[in-house]
């Protein structure tokens, strides 16, 4: 596998972390950890098949990902390259009008949210450029093209900084109390934005610093009770429900993002 990170055009970088191109000579599998950022492909050459729990499916040559709440395998077939928008957190609700939340654990075709002719045009565009910032310069001009800025909400775009600050570790309804909000509309408008409910963001932000924090020097007792897990079985079951994985076996198997 190989992998080139390009960094987004100054007016896309509020709403996208990075465009990456994925490829694979040989053919190659990936497992996938639950993440923050839902993510847009667009197939430069060969397949990809994705396997959950629900089974496997070909994505998609354009898709767009959910957010999920479990590990999922994706499999790339020889001579394989993709061009992925990894957005940040919420920052894909800038471009799209439709609740995020409908993507969550699904792999979409692209043109569900975006015209065919649209989407047409610019795999046409992909398949002729030259090189990768060539693709990655037709991806930008459309992103910017259906850039809505204002539609961006501040106040979940602040609740999810403050629960990426506190690293997962914080109360919900504490933290909609001190945005002058009540839980049930801060919840609806969390879930439209990031595309999942905010209690599972901020379990999923705790779960992704304990990965970031592991050391196989260090006690997987003490990393899960310093990221905010309050005893060893919750920690377990947690990383289980994440992975599918118990801890020891996971951190000992193949290469996962």
């Amino acid at each position: 596998m190989t992998a080139k990170s390009y960094i987004p055009a100054d007016r896309l970088k509020p709403f996208i972390k990075t465009f990456l191109i994925i490829g694979s000579e040989h053919g190659a599998e990936n497992r996938l950890l639950p993440d923050t950022s839902i993510v847009m492909v667009f197939r430069i050459s060969g397949s990809v098949t994705d396997t959950v729990q629900e089974g496997s499916n070909n994505i998609p040559a354009c898709a767009i990902t959910g957010l999920r709440k479990t590990s999922r395998l994706v499999c790339y077939s020889q001579n394989t390259a993709n061009l992925l928008v990894i957005f940040k957190a919420g920052g894909a609700s800038a471009f799209f009008r439709e609740p995020l939340n409908e993507l969550f654990g699904k792999s979409l075709p692209l043109d569900d949210l975006i015209r065919h002719d649209q989407l047409q045009q610019i795999e046409e565009q992909i398949s002729e450029a030259r090189n990768d910032q060539q693709r990655v310069n037709i991806v930008e001009r459309f992103l910017i093209s259906i850039l809505d800025e204002q539609r961006a909400d501040l106040l979940i775009d602040h609740a999810i900084q403050t629960i990426k600050l506190a690293k997962g570790d914080i109360r919900i309804k504490t933290l909609a109390g001190n945005m002058a909000i009540s839980l049930d509309p801060f919840e609806k408008r969390f879930r439209r934005v990031a595309g999942i409910s905010a209690k599972q963001f901020a379990d999923i932000t705790r779960f992704r610093n304990l990965i970031d924090q592991y050391s196989a020097s260090e006690s997987l007792t003490s990393i899960a009770l310093d990221s905010g897990y309050f005893d060893q079985a919750h920690f377990i079951k947690d990383f289980r429900s994440f992975t599918g994985q118990a801890p020891q076996q996971f951190f000992k198997s193949a290469a996962w993002w």
